[in-house]
């Protein structure tokens, strides 16, 4: 596996401990609304929610430690692999706390270096470091027969017991090398950060400009997670950063994924072929209703971000444009899973709320900005953006469902595409062999192949159900599929096993 592909699977498996944050956020979201109701039963209720959202919110490296493990094995077990994360995360967590390494350097607690407290609180890089070690030590050991006399600790009773070995030996390497890194981090997290609004500009411009290859995922990291100081989702959802300040990394994504993608999404309705319009509306309307509601803007981003690339490095300066503003006037907001409304409601009465209702403002005002930028771009540059290719005009948009009768039963949609993403990439007699890696993320299906050559992207395209299709290099393939992803996955996976027909 090249180091493109892993940390492509690093990005999907994080997406399960990241899944989990919307619920923690309900939770410190109507604990905060009820804790501004008089009376003492009210005061008990909020704390009580408030105390359970943070709790959550408290664990989140453990969470991607975990998750992670789960999602890079090859041999799903979420039982060996989950305690291999648990174990591989609280050893060194344990180990390299303050009291602990004043203890083992013979100094005084209070000459501890301050990064290691940094380290071992919540710290979402120890927690993937955890995670990946875990899922590796699966994968070489959890098949590993002993001998008699070991026979016991075999197979997969002994992932625990190699991880925790490893992760000791880590933990001293990070005893060395952790203080200088830690540096590092926070001299570019302060770089970024000291520059204000500009530098909250910059990072919502390369947030998106990495989204196609995954890593966006780390650049998140450094300024939402506890790694470099700055902590912005914590800080603003415990609230106990400055208002006006914190949620400055969070607060723009709200206008562009509630307002300026949606409204990205009509000008590519209006300037599909007429013949086309019917089918691109259904698929701009249900990505953007997605992006509007819950902030995934995949299912839309990948429908024009390979075949107008100029129109998506638009939409990255726009991105930094709104993250630009919104911090600029100081307007902030937060989210635990991505900007959308259900977020936006959740996180309005939180305490580092600032001015929360200009978002909307800003958010109209990216809305005629991105249709009339948009239009300009398809139009003046005659960028291929859906529904605009001739060839294409005559393709049924039909197709996703069966009509029920009394002969004809009605035929899963998910199942529907599913067959035809398998025939796509060989049918019966290739699919099987062609297909070395089956995944998916939130909205993708990440397939690896013998060599994707093999695939027939055309016939992916013209798939109902499908959004779009990133051939990623010759071993690698995407295909958007949108919220529902995991049903077509599931599906696939059914065929794969022979579970269900190919036809």
């Amino acid at each position: 596996m090249s180091i493109k592909e892993y940390l492509q699977n690093m990005g999907r498996s994080l997406m399960l401990p990241v899944s989990v944050l919307p619920a923690a956020a309900l939770l410190v979201g109507i604990g905060n609304w009820v804790l501004r109701l008089p009376g003492h039963i009210s005061q008990t209720i909020g704390n009580f929610l408030a105390m359970a959202g943070n709790s959550i919110l408290g664990q989140l490296a453990l969470l991607f430690a975990v998750g992670l493990a789960l999602g890079m094995t090859r041999k799903k077990d979420a039982g060996a692999v989950g305690l291999a994360a648990v174990v591989a995360y609280e050893l060194p967590t344990n180990l390299l706390t303050n009291d602990n390494l004043a203890t083992l350097l013979n100094i005084k607690v209070t000459a501890v270096d301050p990064a290691f407290s940094a380290l071992v609180s919540n710290n979402v890089l120890l927690g993937i470091i955890a995670g990946l070690v875990a899922a590796g030590m699966y994968n070489r050991f959890s098949e590993v027969r002993l001998p008699a006399a070991l026979a016991f600790f075999s197979g997969k009773r002994s992932v625990p017991i190699i991880t925790a070995v490893v992760m000791l030996l880590i933990s001293v390497v990070l005893l060395f090398i952790w203080p200088p890194v830690y540096t590092a981090l926070v001299t570019f997290a302060k770089g970024i950060s000291e520059l204000g609004w500009v530098g909250a500009g910059l990072y919502g411009f390369f947030n998106r400009l990495l989204i196609p290859t995954g890593l966006h995922h780390a650049l998140n990291s450094v300024f939402w997670f506890n790694i470099a100081g700055i902590n912005d989702i914590g800080n603003y959802w415990n609230s106990t950063g400055v208002k006006g300040v914190t949620g400055m990394y969070q607060a723009g994504f709200f206008p562009v994924m509630m307002f300026g993608l949606p409204a990205g999404a009509f000008a590519i309705y209006r300037q599909a072929r007429p013949a086309q319009k019917r089918r691109i509306g259904s698929l701009m309307l249900a990505a953007g209703v997605a992006a509007f509601f819950t902030g995934v803007t995949e299912p839309l981003e990948f429908s024009f971000m390979f075949v107008a690339w100029p129109l998506y490095v638009i939409h990255a300066v726009l991105m930094g444009l709104s993250l630009a503003v919104a911090a600029f006037f100081h307007w902030t907001s937060g989210f635990t899973f991505s900007g959308g409304f259900v977020d936006y409601i959740l996180s309005y009465s939180m305490p580092l709320a600032n001015q929360p209702y200009m978002l909307l403002v800003e958010g109209l005002v990216m809305a005629v900005i991105y249709y009339a930028v948009f239009t300009f771009a398809i139009k003046r540059f005659n960028l291929m953006t859906p529904g605009r290719n001739p060839e294409e005009d005559n393709l049924d948009a039909g197709g996703a469902t069966t009509v029920a009768t009394a002969q004809q039963p009605v035929v899963d949609k998910y199942l529907v595409t599913a067959r035809a993403v398998w025939s796509a990439l060989g049918g019966d007699d290739q699919a099987k062999d062609h297909l070395t890696n089956m995944a998916n993320c939130t909205t993708r299906l990440r397939y690896t192949m013998t060599d994707t050559k093999l695939a027939d992207v055309d016939a992916l395209k013209k798939t109902p159900g499908v959004m779009g299709v990133n051939v990623v290099d010759d071993k690698n393939i995407h295909i958007v599929i949108g919220p529902d992803v995991q049903f077509v996955a599931d599906n696939v996976e059914k065929i794969y096993n022979g579970e269900i027909t190919a036809k």
